[in-house]
C-alpha cells in the first residue's frame, strides 16, 4: 500500500454478504474493516433495552447522547462494544433485525452514526460496508462497490445464520423480514439505500467467497496503479 487513507466503500441489501466481503478485503489488504450495520444494530439493541419508543424524539436523542459504540480486532473476528459491553452476538438476533430497519430510519440516528463512521475513516485505510457508505458517509470514497443477490439466496443465506444460532424461525419469516428491510431502507427519506453512480456492481448469486474476494482485490489494485 503505497497511498494513505484509501476507502472501500460497500453497499447492498440485506444478507448479500457485504460484511463477509468487508472482511475479507480489509484482512488481505491489512485494512480497518468498520460494519456500520453493527452500529445501527447496537443502537437498535440499546433503545429495545430502554423500552425508547421510536417517536419519542427527545429520549432518542438522549441515548444516542449515551451511546459509544467500539470496534475491537481479535484473531476470530471483530468484537462490537456498546458502552463497553460485548455485544457482538446479542445484535444479530432476529428481535434486532425486525425494528434494525425503523431506526435506521431515524434522521437523528443517521446523522450520529454517519458522523462517527466519517471520524473513523479520516485517518486510516478502511473498508466499510452498509446502506449510504458511497453515497452519504464517503462519497469520495476510492472504490464503491454496491452489492446485490436473488432474494431466494439472500433468504437461504439468512435463514442458514440464524438457523446455526438455534434461533426458530421459518424461511418464510426470513423472506417477509427481508421485504420489509428492502422496502424501509429504499424508501426512507434519510440516507436511502440506492446505488451510487460511480459504484461497480457485484452481483454474487452464482459466486463462490472466494471469487467475490478476488472480484474486489483486483479492482483495487486497478485503483492503486491508476
Amino acid at each position: 500500500m503505497t497511498k494513505k487513507n484509501f476507502t472501500v466503500a460497500i453497499d447492498g441489501f440485506s444478507s448479500c454478504g457485504k460484511s463477509t466481503v468487508a472482511k475479507a478485503v480489509a484482512k488481505k489488504l491489512n485494512f480497518v474493516f468498520v460494519d456500520s450495520g453493527a452500529m445501527y444494530r447496537a443502537v437498535t439493541l440499546f433503545i429495545q433495552r430502554n423500552d425508547i419508543a421510536l417517536d419519542d424524539e427527545v429520549a432518542i436523542q438522549q441515548a444516542l447522547d449515551n451511546i459509544h459504540i467500539d470496534f475491537v480486532p481479535n484473531l476470530e473476528k471483530t468484537q462490537i462494544l456498546l458502552n463497553g459491553e460485548d455485544v457482538s452476538e446479542a445484535i444479530r438476533t432476529m428481535e434486532v433485525s425486525e425494528y434494525v430497519s425503523e431506526v435506521s430510519a431515524i434522521k437523528a440516528v443517521r446523522k450520529a452514526m454517519v458522523h462517527q463512521q466519517q471520524q473513523l475513516g479520516k485517518k486510516r485505510n478502511i473498508v466499510m460496508d452498509g446502506r449510504d457508505i458511497g453515497t452519504t458517509v464517503f462519497p469520495s470514497a476510492d472504490l464503491k462497490i454496491f452489492m446485490t443477490a436473488s432474494p431466494q439466496v439472500r433468504a437461504e443465506r439468512r435463514y442458514a445464520e440464524l438457523a446455526a444460532k438455534g434461533e426458530e424461525i421459518t424461511m418464510e419469516e426470513v423472506k417477509e423480514n427481508l421485504a420489509h428491510r428492502d422496502h424501509i431502507d429504499s424508501t426512507r427519506e434519510e440516507s436511502p439505500l440506492r446505488q451510487a453512480e460511480d459504484a461497480i456492481v457485484l452481483d454474487n448469486t452464482d459466486l463462490t467467497q472466494e471469487e467475490q474476494l478476488d472480484f474486489v482485490l483486483n479492482l483495487v489494485r486497478e485503483k492503486l496503479t491508476n
